[in-house]
C-alpha cells in the first residue's frame, strides 16, 4: 500500500503573502489550498474601526477563527459573542454569521478554513473591488454562488449596527 504524499513544505515569513480588501475587512494570504493538499487554508483578516463583514453562510467549508488583535464580535445563528486577542470560535458551515470590530482600535483575526478553496473567493472579490469601477449590485451575489456563499438581512442586523455603531457595507 502506497502512503499518501505529503504536501511540501511551506515556509510564510512575517509579512509576506498577499495582501487585498474585501471592502469592509482586508485579507492577507497565509496558506492556500495548494499548500496543505487541499486540508485547509489560513488567511489574517484586518478588521478596522466600525468593520461588519456582511451576514452570510458557507455551504462548503467550515471556519475556525483565532483573535490576535483588538476585540471581534461575531454572530453565528442566535449565539453572539465578543472576543479580545487570544480568543477562538468555530463558525460551521450552513449557519448565517458575522464578524465586526467590537472596539474602538483596529482589530485582526486568523481565519482556518477547511477544507480549502474558498481563499479564492477572497482573491477573486479582492481584485473585483481593486479592478476599477465598483461592482454591479448582483457581481459579488453573483461570486458568492460559485463558492457556495450565500447572503442574508436578517432582522437582528440593524440592533447590532446600532449597538456597536458599526459602517454597513455598500448595499447593506
Amino acid at each position: 500500500m502506497t502512503e499518501p504524499m505529503a504536501p511540501p513544505l511551506t515556509i510564510v515569513p512575517p509579512g509576506d503573502g498577499g495582501e487585498g480588501s474585501l471592502g469592509s475587512i482586508g485579507v492577507a494570504f497565509k496558506l492556500w489550498g495548494a499548500d496543505t493538499g487541499g486540508a485547509v487554508s489560513v488567511v489574517e483578516h484586518p478588521f478596522p474601526v466600525g468593520a461588519l463583514v456582511p451576514p452570510h453562510l458557507h455551504t462548503r467549508e467550515d471556519e475556525y477563527s483565532i483573535v490576535t488583535a483588538g476585540e471581534i464580535g461575531f454572530r453565528s445563528g442566535d449565539r453572539e459573542a465578543v472576543l479580545g486577542a487570544g480568543g477562538y470560535i468555530t463558525k460551521p458551515r450552513g449557519e448565517l454569521h458575522t464578524m465586526w470590530n467590537a472596539g474602538a482600535i483596529p482589530a485582526r483575526m486568523i481565519e482556518i478554513i477547511t477544507p480549502a478553496g474558498f481563499e479564492h473567493f477572497f482573491r477573486e472579490l479582492a481584485e473585483m473591488l481593486a479592478d476599477g469601477p465598483p461592482p454591479t449590485e448582483d457581481a459579488i451575489p453573483a461570486l458568492g454562488a460559485k463558492y457556495g456563499l450565500e447572503f442574508g438581512r436578517p432582522a437582528w442586523l440593524p440592533d447590532l449596527i446600532s449597538r456597536f455603531d458599526l459602517t454597513p457595507p455598500p448595499g447593506m
